[in-house]
């Protein structure tokens, strides 16, 4: 009898374990509301006796979407190693779709908006900031992700006060159409990528164009004229997520982008361009009311998540195509 009570006790106790884990878990994997870009730079000024300049608003922005991957409920996941994170993907997943927006506007900031030319001295807080994005997602110790995104951020922070301070004239944030339509050409990429493995989630045969438009160009191995394409049922929801995590951080940048570049975009007639692609980035952040990812056919029964997003993301990219046009001319 005295055995059998144990084998309960134990029995019990783990069934407990395991419940308090697995809410634990779901809590951890609520992804982050949207936040307004402006009332968070203004109170950030108010804080530090700021005053509005062309740069502050993008990068307290970059500051505090970097700053939610270790302030959300559980903290920074994708390097943990304990339960409940490590059975946890999609909020990882999420986490490095965000950290990919992070990476790409920390190195146009480095590269171009805070550059006069090709030839001007690169910023010292951003030449610190930008390689500690880099650090492999995954590492937990010696030295940990957070820990050296975290010092990434505190330079970007000292870049930000340089920029606010009329004192200070070597920390700069340039508006031009020029370097905002290089930031773009990234972006593009980007959207491009996500919405071809976001397709991938049904069986597709797509033609080979890797080389279409220049009769003299090669690649270094041969590919077939037509390539089945295919993600795999276990990814489906990574790559989902990830996807969901780009364009929220994307989401917050374009509009901080809204109002530190509102006088070239004005110029240019494309601040409606920019309206409408947050526009479509706005519906990628719609509630999923599914507890799965659904993965119907493109006309079947059930509705297929990935290919919705897709669309979502396919419109801004075409949008922010037309952005980048409007931005060369004259």
């Amino acid at each position: 009898m005295k055995q059998y009570l144990n084998v309960k006790t134990v029995s019990i106790t783990l069934g407990v374990l395991f419940l308090l884990l697995w809410l634990v878990g779901f809590y951890w994997s609520f992804e982050p509301d949207t936040f307004d870009v402006k009332g968070n730079a203004r109170a950030q000024m108010s804080s530090t006796n700021a005053q509005p300049v062309p740069g502050y608003t993008v990068t307290t922005t970059l500051i505090t979407v970097a700053d939610t991957l270790m302030d959300k409920p559980g903290g920074y996941l994708s390097n943990d190693v304990m339960p409940p994170s490590v059975f946890l993907d999609n909020m990882p997943s999420w986490e490095f779709g965000v950290l990919e927006i992070v990476r790409d506007m920390s190195l146009s900031m480095r590269k171009d908006f805070s550059r006069s030319q090709s030839q001007s001295v690169e910023n010292p807080h951003l030449v610190k900031a930008q390689p500690k994005f880099n650090i492999d997602s995954r590492n937990w110790l010696f030295p940990s992700a957070e820990s050296q995104y975290s010092e990434a951020i505190d330079y970007l922070r000292q870049y930000r006060d340089d920029l606010a301070d009329p004192t200070l004239g070597d920390s700069q944030f340039y508006t031009r159409a020029d370097n905002l339509r290089e930031y773009l050409k990234q972006v593009e990429k980007k959207l491009g990528s996500l919405s071809q493995r976001l397709s991938a989630s049904v069986e597709a045969e797509r033609v080979n164009t890797d080389l279409a438009g220049d009769k003299s160009a090669s690649n270094s191995t041969p590919r077939p004229s037509s390539i089945q394409t295919r993600t795999s049922w276990w990814q489906l929801d990574n790559v989902f997520y990830e996807a969901r995590g780009s364009t929220w951080a994307l989401l917050h940048l374009l509009k901080a982008i809204e109002v530190d570049f509102a006088s070239v975009l004005e110029n240019k007639n494309a601040l409606v361009s920019l309206q409408q692609i947050i526009k479509e980035l706005e519906a990628t952040q719609q509630t999923i009311w599914s507890p799965l990812i659904l993965n119907g056919s493109g006309f079947g029964m059930l509705a297929n998540h990935s290919l919705v997003m897709a669309n979502y993301i396919s419109r801004a990219n075409a949008a922010i195509i037309e952005l980048s046009e409007l931005l060369n001319q004259g």
